[in-house]
C-alpha cells in the first residue's frame, strides 16, 4: 500500500520509519518532508496547510492511507478534507481536533464531565483577566487559548508579572490569533508524565509513557521551547497511577468527546501532573507529540499501519498493543540561540555514523538537502534516540550518540532524564 505522511519534524520521521518498517507498506510519501525524512520516503514540496494540494496529489497518487502528523492541519480540517475525497486518513476530524485548539473548550469539557484538572477560568478580554488576577492565589499559569508551537503557557510569580503576561498574550498577540481568548488556571506542582493514546471512538488504548524536557537550558531554566528532549517510561508512571488514570480520565475522555458529538479517531496525548491530590490533565494534544513520539514509537512492537487502520475502522478493541520491556531517551540537537534567534545553513556531519546501528535513531527536524549536502534548517534540527536496558543505559547511549554530529552553532541540554536515571 502506499501511504502519505503530512509534516516535517522530528515527530514525523519518527512516524515515516515506523512505517518504514510494516510488511504492508510499499512506498511512503510525505509533505513537505525534511532530509532524514527524504532517505526513507519521497519528500513532494507541498505545504501542510495546502489541502487542496495535498487531496489532489493522494487522489493522483492513489494514497491508500494519510497519517496528519501535525497539530495545524488537524485543527484545521485536513482530515475532514481527504476523508470528503474518499480517501483514509489517521486523525481527528476538525471538531474533534478542537480537543488541542481551544484550550477554553477542553477545559470546560473536563469540568462538565469531572475529568481531574486545575481549577481556571475562561477570559475573552484583558480587563476582565487583570480584575480576576487581582484576587488570584500566585504563582499561576496563563494560557493561550489557540495553538501556538508549544510556547503560549507563561507562569507567572506574582501579579506584576501576570498583567504583562496578559498584555503580552491578548494585547501585544504575541502568539497570534491564538491570543484572542485566555485561560487563566490554578498553578498545579508535581511530576510531569506525557501519555500517548491510540483511540477509535470508542475504545483507548495507551503507549507507553514518557517525559519531556520543554525549557531550554540546563536545570529546566531559559525559555520555553516546543522539546529538548524526552526519556521513557517515566518511573513515576506506576500501576497505580496508571488505574486511576484508567478509570477517571482516559477512558472518561474519549466518552465525553463522544457524548458531545465529536467522535474522536486518532491519537490523544494527556500531559499529565502527579499531584499529592493524584493525577490531574495538564493539557490534551490531539496528535503524537514531538519530541515524545521518538522515544515511544521506535519501543513499540506492533505494525503502526495495522494500529492505524484499526482506530479508523472501530476496531482498536481487537489489537494487542505491546511495548519492549526496555528504556529510551532523546536529546534534541538544536541551533543556538533557540528559541528565539539562530542562524540556518550550516552544513552537518557525522550522519552516516548512525547507518547499521541498532537501537541508535537520528531523527531529522530542522535540515535541508543541498548540493553541498545536508545543511541546518531550524531551531531544533535532530532527535537523536538511542535504547538501553534501563534509563541510566539508554541516556549513556543517546549522549555517545550526539556526540557523533557536529554542526557550527550546535546546542543541546546536558541534563536530559539525568535527575531520574538512578530511580
Amino acid at each position: 500500500m502506499k501511504v502519505l505522511i503530512v509534516g516535517s519534524g522530528g515527530r514525523e520521521h519518527a512516524i515515516a520509519a515506523s512505517v518504514a518498517k510494516s510488511s504492508k507498506v510499499d512506498e511512503i510519501y510525505c509533505a513537505p518532508g525534511n532530509a532524514g525524512i527524504g532517505m526513507i520516503a519521497q519528500c513532494v514540496p507541498i505545504g501542510a496547510m495546502e489541502f487542496d494540494k495535498i487531496v489532489a496529489f493522494a487522489k493522483e497518487k492513489e494514497i491508500d492511507l494519510t497519517i496528519v502528523g501535525m497539530d495545524d492541519p488537524l485543527v484545521g480540517g485536513l482530515v475532514d478534507e481527504l476523508e470528503a475525497a474518499g480517501l483514509r486518513v489517521f486523525g481527528p476530524r476538525k471538531n474533534a481536533a478542537i480537543l488541542e485548539g481551544s484550550k477554553a473548550f477542553s477545559k470546560d469539557l473536563m469540568k462538565k464531565y469531572n475529568i481531574p484538572t486545575a481549577s481556571y477560568e475562561n477570559f475573552d478580554n484583558a480587563k476582565d483577566a487583570e480584575a480576576y488576577l487581582e484576587k488570584a492565589k500566585f504563582p499561576i499559569v496563563l494560557k493561550a487559548d489557540g495553538l501556538a508551537l508549544g510556547k503560549g503557557v507563561l507562569i507567572c510569580k506574582d501579579l506584576e508579572e501576570a498583567k504583562e503576561g496578559v498584555k503580552s498574550i491578548m494585547l501585544d498577540k504575541k502568539f497570534g490569533s491564538a491570543g484572542n481568548q485566555m485561560v487563566i488556571e490554578e498553578f498545579m506542582t508535581g511530576r510531569e508524565v506525557s501519555v500517548l493514546s491510540f483511540v477509535d471512538g470508542k475504545t483507548i488504548k495507551t503507549m507507553t509513557s514518557a517525559q519531556d524536557h520543554k525549557r531550554a537550558m540546563d536545570g529546566d531554566q531559559g525559555l520555553n521551547t516546543g522539546g529538548m528532549g524526552t526519556f521513557s517510561p517515566s518511573p513515576f508512571y506506576t500501576e497505580e497511577v496508571d488505574e486511576f488514570c484508567k478509570k477517571y480520565i482516559y477512558q472518561p475522555t474519549v466518552d465525553a468527546m463522544a457524548a458531545e458529538g465529536r467522535e474522536f479517531k486518532g491519537i490523544i496525548f494527556f500531559g499529565l501532573m502527579l499531584t499529592e491530590a493524584g493525577p490531574k490533565v495538564l493539557e490534551y494534544n490531539a496528535r503524537f507529540g514531538d519530541p515524545e513520539a521518538q522515544v515511544v514509537l521506535p519501543r513499540m512492537k506492533n505494525d503502526i499501519v495495522e494500529v492505524a487502520e484499526a482506530c479508523i475502522d472501530g476496531k482498536l478493541d481487537e489489537i494487542d498493543l505491546q511495548f519492549e520491556d526496555n528504556a529510551a531517551v532523546c536529546v534534541v540537537l538544536a541551533s543556538e540561540g533557540y528559541p528565539v534567534n539562530y542562524e540556518k545553513g550550516y552544513a552537518i556531519h557525522g550522519l552516516e555514523a548512525f547507518e547499521g546501528k541498532e537501537d541508535y535513531y537520528c531523527f531529522h527536524a530542522g535540515t535541508k538537502k543541498t548540493e553541498e549536502g545536508i545543511v541546518t534548517n531550524g531551531g531544533r534540527v535532530l532527535g537523536i534516540t538511542a535504547k538501553g536496558r534501563n534509563l541510566k543505559e539508554a541516556r549513556a547511549n543517546a549522549y555517545e550518540a550526539a556526540d557523533w554530529v557536529t554542526f557550527e552553532n550546535k546546542y543541546m541540554r546536558s541534563d536530559i532524564g539525568k535527575a531520574i536515571e538512578e530511580v
